[in-house]
């Protein structure tokens, strides 16, 4: 293990260990990567005494006290390197009360440390010390083997370990999903068991669980096994209410949850955007709420997307999700996510093509990849028709921008002009008239020009009975003013 401990920052902390004659590890997610093989910038190091003072003592070794942040509350300390981020704690032990996850905390041993690890694969420790043991594996629970055989356990009995901490049922699933690896049998049915005590974990922490299983390559993993085992019930239960399939008259319609576990996997193979992902979760969220069987058509879900987008917010509040921006562009996808499917299904027309480009704005390619990703048929004739004409509908897109400038539109004739033409107050009458030239721009009667918006709105004006005072001049080039 020596040859993993070449940064500098390994000698430095085994010399002042050696020193202070105390004992120093490095312990969980940095020693499971080297497994792994994957690139780890986060160190954990654990000494037989007080990790604060450890900490400070290595810190002023390298001269690097500045860079020191100490946690009096939770006995921790972090040291931030250029390419590391190193965290001492002493060992501990805990107990926990059965209605908190914080536990009473008391100095331990290695041992009593390790046991209080959540998973085998997080409890292995390499020891530090200077001489013959530097380098050398504690490995109590075998975690190197649940590593080789790809799985998820517990150091101690799963039942204590999950109904002490139940955010670490969510951990589980996490790293079951991010490292494709199976949950233990004896774990998973621990998990169903314990699953009402996530009720005591707070949004905060589960949605943060929640989004690492979005962002990992195949989230359906996750969700899969959030479902499965009772969870998601009770932290996502408009996903739940997705699943299912209901029949009349021999006329089925398709599972919505699996279907969108499909979507999400889908567009992860093209974006790692973590509120793109939300937008495919969240795409047919309506659709149990718009449901209805008709004796002509079958099952339909009219309005599913205009429902959906007004379910985005409630569901971004529960979650504890941010309420800004990027609920905004949720909402917008859901709302919008028919619309390119629509106009692929018919003939494009430049008018529906402005209309769509005005309306998803700088977001419209974003929206084109959740509209690929929601085709989840397995029809190899409708998967080639929808190609053809999503291409179809790409080019008309990238035509029109080209010669309308629909996105981001800002409308090249203001109310502000409006009113000084015809001396009006603010009110309808000038949004009536901002509103035929924004008609006018997309079913293509004018162009996106603003003399010819200013021809418009002066015929219009006296078609409604009103006196042109001042006709608006045509905005000042101050690039073309300074060359002059």
């Amino acid at each position: 293990m020596k040859k993993h401990l070449n940064h500098p920052i390994f000698k430095t902390i085994s010399e002042e260990a050696q020193k202070l004659n105390i004992e120093s590890f490095v312990i969980g997610g940095f020693v499971r990567d080297i497994f792994l093989k994957r690139p780890s910038k986060d160190v954990d190091i654990l000494v037989l005494g007080n990790g604060v003072d450890f900490a400070t003592a290595v810190a002023k070794r390298v001269g690097l006290e500045k860079r020191l942040a100490v946690f009096k509350n939770f006995g921790t300390a972090m040291l931030k390197l250029d390419d590391l981020e190193v965290e001492f704690v002493g060992a501990r032990k805990e107990s926990y009360r059965s209605n908190s996850r914080k536990p009473i905390v008391e100095e331990g041993t290695l041992q009593d440390d390790q046991n209080r690890r959540d998973f085998t694969i997080n409890a292995m420790a390499i020891r530090l010390n200077d001489g013959s043991t530097f380098g050398e594996l504690v490995d109590p629970f075998n975690g190197i083997i649940d590593l080789e055989y790809k799985t998820i356990r517990t150091p101690l009995d799963p039942d204590i370990t999950y109904s002490d901490d139940p955010l670490r049922m969510m951990r589980a699933i996490r790293f079951a999903t991010q490292l494709n690896f199976t949950i233990e049998e004896k774990s998973l049915n621990a998990i169903i068991q314990n699953k009402e005590r996530i009720k005591i974990v707070s949004s905060e922490r589960i949605t943060d669980e929640l989004n690492k299983i979005i962002l990992s390559k195949k989230p359906s993993i996750g969700f899969n096994l959030l479902f499965d085992t009772g969870l998601l019930e009770l932290i996502f239960p408009q996903m739940v209410a997705l699943q299912g399939v209901e029949t009349i008259n021999g006329r089925s319609h398709k599972d919505n949850f699996y279907h969108t576990l499909e979507v999400l996997d889908n567009i992860c193979r093209s974006t790692d955007d973590l509120w793109l992902r939300w937008a495919a979760i969240l795409h047919d969220i309506a659709k149990p709420a718009t449901k209805r069987y008709d004796q002509q058509h079958g099952w339909t879900f009219h309005g599913h997307e205009d429902k959906g987008a007004r379910m985005v917010p409630k569901i971004f509040r529960q979650l504890k999700l941010p309420l800004n921006e990027k609920m905004k562009f949720v909402e917008k996808m859901v709302l919008l996510h028919l619309r390119p499917i629509v106009i692929a299904q018919e003939i494009v027309t430049d008018s529906a093509v402005r209309r769509l480009l005005f309306d998803a704005g700088e977001d419209i390619d974003s929206l084109m990849k959740l509209c690929h990703a929601d085709v989840t048929t397995k029809n190899e004739f409708k998967i080639k028709k929808y190609k053809r004409n999503f291409e179809l509908v790409q080019q008309k897109l990238k035509d029109v921008e080209e010669r309308d400038k629909m996105r981001n539109w800002q409308p090249p004739v203001t109310g502000t002009d409006i009113m000084t033409m015809f001396q009006l107050p603010a009110g309808r009458e000038v949004g009536i008239l901002k509103n035929l030239v924004r008609e006018a721009i997309l079913e293509g009667e004018i162009k996106n020009d603003r003399e010819e918006a200013l021809n418009f709105i002066v015929q219009k004006g006296v078609e409604m009975g009103f006196i042109v005072y001042d006709r608006a001049p045509a905005p000042v080039d101050e690039e073309n003013k300074k060359e002059a």
